[in-house]
């Protein structure tokens, strides 16, 4: 399945997906990389790797919908069947999530629905939690709230800080996310149900 990956910066789970596609017999092909401002990091990352990578730059569009063609015609023109978001900081709009449902995930660092939204490290050492982790789910219109596909879990340590907890997490967040993405462009393949019904495994 011809997959691209949507950043706003690095794109930190970017390079994991990238390599996890390299594996024999992976269901999804990082196809094109894009980007919503031209100086992402992550663009020169990813023709490094020999992937397609280009911006749209949305200060360049006046509004949202103007800024969502131009992401859904580079999608087009690339082939695209699937969509993944790897630090990529803008709130899509109802209508573009509906275009792609079931075919649009995203990684959250916190084990929702819990921590939905911004900084889930601080928060979850302010409420003294003992866990905290990662979650891989589809993307729907209400933000962090789509149907989750996986999670992982790590213990909340004595002495962590945001940075620690956060390097923790992430480095769970490589791992699932190109799993998930292994198993919903396998089922995609397939005809599998469940994804084109937007239902987690």
């Amino acid at each position: 399945m011809r997959t691209a990956i949507l950043i706003s910066g690095r794109g930190s789970n970017m390079n994991a997906l990238i390599e996890a596609a390299r594996t024999p017999g992976y269901a999804a092909e990082i196809a094109f990389v894009l980007a919503d401002n031209p100086d992402a990091g992550g663009l020169a990352i990813a023709r490094a790797e020999g992937i397609d990578a280009r911006a749209v730059d949305r200060k360049a569009h006046a509004t949202r919908a103007a800024f969502e063609a131009g992401l859904q015609a580079r999608l087009e023109a690339a082939r695209i069947e699937l969509i993944c978001l790897a630090g990529f900081m803008r709130v899509l709009s109802p209508d573009f999530v509906a275009a792609w449902e079931g075919r649009i995930l995203n990684i959250h660092p916190s084990l929702l629905p819990d921590l939905k939204g911004l900084h889930t490290h601080e928060r979850a050492l302010a409420e003294g939690r003992r866990e905290h982790g990662c979650t891989v789910h589809f993307v729907s219109a209400e933000l962090d709230a789509g149907p989750i596909l996986l999670q992982a879990r790590v213990p909340v340590l004595p002495g962590d800080t945001p940075e620690s907890l956060a390097a923790r997490v992430l480095t769970e967040e490589h791992t699932i996310y190109s799993q998930a993405l292994d198993r919903v462009a396998r089922e995609l393949k397939d005809g599998g149900p469940a994804i084109r019904a937007g239902r987690s495994f």
